[in-house]
């Protein structure tokens, strides 16, 4: 049996397996297995954890289709209220996380018991980059947009439709396209963002190696960087998602951005073995 605990941010859905669990087995395929909704457990991944002191851990992350991802923000979000149910952990404890992107922070701001254990986290993600970029798809539709890098690929499209389409094309039509585009050559996730006020953004999510998500922490944290620098948006910014807000910082280019959420433990069991 392998033991694990099921997370959600935002209804960004992970499940946490120690390494010590996971042991010597695939990951990948392990991951492909128990992340299905109907034959598995159900989950946009796995986070495969180790502790390295007694406020640190290192992970790593693969999506649901078994791929290896440089990080989740709102993945590590889970991890860090996992930590904290698991040391009992108090408002103002920070956890150092290391993950392929880097090492993240993540500080308590508050931890909620009552039903489903919640922490509302601030994570440093770190300094994003912004370029402007055009993609050609094969049809030869020009799609205008910014590339950003949060520790993990993002493509960002600015629309100004509610139905978040792109030159009468559906956005998830257009995420799948630009997901595995040539200019990718290790594919790379999309957002579409829509600009509600100066201070609040509307988000639709194609993640790699999952496919349309309700929430991305560093999707929300790619979408506000091209906001904030490149389309007239404040900060803090309120990134909304179909799963609910975040909230980021950014002082623009050479600052570190954060990004504010909550993540809640959903459930703790055992997998079959194969």
């Amino acid at each position: 049996m392998i033991p694990f605990t099921k997370a959600h941010a935002c209804g960004n859905d992970f499940l946490i397996v120690t390494e010590e669990a996971a042991g010597s087995r695939d990951w990948a395929e392990l991951t492909r297995r128990l992340c299905p909704r109907h034959t598995g457990i159900g989950a946009d991944g796995i986070e495969f954890f180790a502790w390295t002191g007694e406020k640190s851990g290192r992970i790593r992350l693969h999506n649901a289709d078994g791929s290896i991802a440089e990080l989740s923000g709102n993945g590590t979000r889970c991890v860090a209220a996992w930590m904290a149910e698991q040391i009992g952990a108090k408002v103002g404890d920070e956890f150092a996380i290391t993950t392929d992107a880097g090492l993240r922070t993540c500080h308590i701001n508050g931890i909620e018991s009552d039903g489903a254990f919640t922490v509302h986290v601030t994570t440093g993600m770190g300094i994003p980059t912004c370029a402007k970029k055009t993609v050609t798809l094969t049809d030869g539709t020009r799609v205008e947009g910014a590339e950003i890098s949060t520790g993990n690929p993002h493509f960002v499209i600015l629309v100004d439709d509610p139905a978040f389409t792109v030159q009468g094309k559906s956005w998830q039509q257009i995420g799948a396209a630009i997901c595995t585009h040539a200019d990718f050559p290790h594919q790379t996730n999309v957002e579409f963002l829509r600009v509600v006020r100066a201070n609040e953004i509307e988000i639709r999510i194609f993640e790699r190696g999952v496919g349309p998500t309700t929430s991305s922490g560093t999707g929300s944290s790619a979408s506000a960087t091209a906001a904030l620098a490149l389309h007239g948006c404040t900060s803090p910014l309120t990134v909304v998602a179909p799963g609910g807000p975040q909230t980021i910082a950014w002082n623009g280019a050479e600052s570190e951005l954060f990004l504010t959420g909550p993540a809640s433990l959903i459930a703790r069991g055992e997998a079959w073995e194969k």
